[in-house]
């Protein structure tokens, strides 16, 4: 009975152990770079919305490089955000209190994909925590919308330019 038992343990734990392998093949990164400029404002406390940015995706040559079609994609979601200041030199994220990051695409709605409810101090980079939410319908499509709502703990004296780096795990079937 013991033999019987370790060996179902053994295969469960075979199958679960391939499961996870097979899926990391059949899985990649897209990588986006985007720009996101702050204005100058005096409100503090309030939230600013920042002029979204519309991406065009070059996600069916993705899909292509990694021997899939886009109606093959079964799971999308942003696993990474990081966001380091450019402009001006010496600037850190002291003026900001929080941040969101929203996606949205012509006929769908917006869905929040990255967030940091408490910026740190004295830093020109920020890895923003991410909520993990499906965005096939989004990558999928030719362009998408990024938007972005920061809550400012200071004015902000002169424009801050944004550097924003995307990376979505996308999980397909192959061809």
């Amino acid at each position: 009975m013991k033999q019987l038992l370790l060996a179902i343990v053994v295969l469960f734990s075979f199958a679960v152990t391939s499961c996870k392998q097979f899926d990391e093949l059949l899985s990649f990164h897209i990588e986006e770079e985007q720009t996101i400029e702050i204005p100058a404002s005096p409100v503090i406390g309030q939230v600013v919305p920042v002029t979204p940015i519309t991406v065009d995706t070059n996600s069916s040559e993705e899909f292509k490089n990694n021997k899939t079609r886009a109606e093959l994609v079964k799971d999308v979601v942003l696993n990474k955000l990081e966001l380091n200041i450019t402009s001006p030199q010496g600037e850190n994220f002291n003026f900001l209190k929080k941040v969101e990051i929203y996606i949205s695409a012509e006929g769908k709605g917006e869905t929040k994909v990255a967030y940091l409810d408490e910026v740190p101090q004295d830093v020109s980079t920020i890895t923003l925590k991410t909520t993990n939410s499906k965005l096939d319908q989004y990558i999928k499509g030719d362009t998408y919308t990024i938007s972005t709502r920061a809550t400012l703990a200071k004015a902000v004296a002169q424009k801050v330019t944004i550097n924003a780096k995307m990376r979505f795990k996308v999980t397909a079937d192959p061809l």
